[in-house]
């Protein structure tokens, strides 16, 4: 008898124990889960005219990019290191309103000059502001690639957003530190160019262009170079991580020049579990090669304790996971100095924006140039439904 009572139970636990296996395995992919860009289209481009100035400054260097939702601007870091200008930052207006950028969509409205903690001017030299990164709080964090060959150091620094004054800086970790022997730390103008914020704030993300020197060889045509992506703890204001990254090697192509220069200039957070998009951008002699790729901090290796990579075997490292979202060598545009990029508002069809801008180095056979794409974004909810809906549409 009590056995029979037992069979007649059974059906009962089995209708408990099905909903908590589904649960568990939506849960557990979910917060495992990163958001996905599946699909990426070019909407168009503007150009500023050249030898622009504004409010007494000349427009140009633009080298990081950073979108202001609630004013709907853009915030533009220059790289002019106070020598045309002080220091400063462009506030853009760029028109997405039809769904598309046309020339003449992108209009400077602001700039803003950079002060140190002591409220002065930089003075000529001492920076290379290269990246620009919004925060919640009125301020932006910039990073400056310092100069080597004068033993300034790189910067990460946060500024106020009204004044232009910095209230705080990162501490940035010896083995990045220029050094008067030149066998350790940054390599000259390729530092610290990427710097990118989590959406919930929580960490600040940031990378070399190229390796440290004790990390490998910078990049060189049909070879690659080993970056590192370092990540702050933005409560405790300390960097906790760093990652490898490495860059495609680049294969030039009717180099006449022949110089070359490759490395990663910026990099976007998309969600706060290590999903970003990176630009790699690459002078072959013949124009520019500018890469986008959705990279992954998932199951990379951390080697913030590791002073030197050449000290170790490098092939057993493993890097930041990378996938190829496009090469712009394919949009049918003629490319200039890609060097920044910053995710923009949703289009009126309801998908996010993506805009690149590019570094004419002050130099008039270049040109200030604003690309726009389109981006489908999934979240790992939509990819999960997509495994029993295959013609899910949302």
């Amino acid at each position: 008898m009590q056995s029979i009572k037992k069979l007649l139970t059974w059906p009962r636990i089995i209708y408990l124990i099905i909903p908590i296996l589904i649960i568990s395995f939506l849960w557990s992919n979910l917060a495992s889960g990163v958001v996905t860009v599946s699909e990426i289209k070019f909407i168009g481009q503007a150009t500023l005219p050249k030898g622009l100035t504004f409010q007494k400054t000349s427009v140009g260097g633009l080298s990081g990019i950073t979108y202001d939702p609630k004013n709907d601007l853009y915030y533009a870091i220059s790289d002019d290191r106070s020598e045309k200008a002080p220091a400063r930052f462009y506030i853009l207006k760029i028109d997405l309103s039809q769904g598309a950028l046309k020339n003449g969509g992108v209009v400077p409205v602001g700039v803003t000059t950079l002060l140190n903690e002591s409220g002065e001017k930089f003075a000529p030299g001492t920076s290379d502001t290269e990246g620009i990164a919004l925060t919640s709080k009125k301020t932006v964090f910039v990073s400056s690639e310092g100069d080597v060959r004068q033993l300034i150091n790189p910067f990460i620094q946060e500024f106020s957003l009204s004044t232009g004054k910095a209230i705080a800086s990162l501490p940035i970790p010896d083995k990045f530190l220029p050094t008067k022997n030149g066998r350790y730390g940054i390599r000259n103008n390729l530092a610290f160019e990427s710097l990118t914020i989590s959406p919930n704030e929580k960490q600040l993300f940031t990378a070399t262009e190229n390796a440290l020197i004790q990390d490998g060889v910078e990049a060189q045509p049909n070879t690659s170079t080993s970056c590192r992506i370092l990540q702050y703890n933005l409560l405790t204001k300390q960097p906790e991580k760093e990652f490898l990254y490495q860059t495609e090697p680049i294969s030039p192509f009717l180099n006449f020049t022949g110089k070359f220069a490759s490395g990663l200039p910026d990099l976007v957070a998309l969600d706060n579990r290590g999903s970003f998009l990176s630009l790699e951008r690459s002078f072959t002699g013949l124009g520019f090669a500018i890469l986008l790729f959705q990279v992954s901090l998932e199951g990379a290796d951390e080697i913030q304790h590791i002073d030197s990579l050449l000290s170790i075997n490098p092939q057993k490292i493993k890097p930041v996971q990378k996938k190829l979202l496009l090469d712009l060598r394919t949009i049918d545009v003629l490319l200039d100095n890609i060097e920044g990029l910053t995710l923009g508002p949703k289009l009126p069809d309801g998908q996010r924006s993506l805009i690149l801008v590019s570094d004419n180095n002050f130099n008039a056979l270049q040109r200030t140039q604003i690309l726009a794409f389109k981006l489908k974004i999934e979240s790992p909810l939509i990819r999960l439904l997509r495994r029993f809906i295959p013609n899910l549409n949302p």
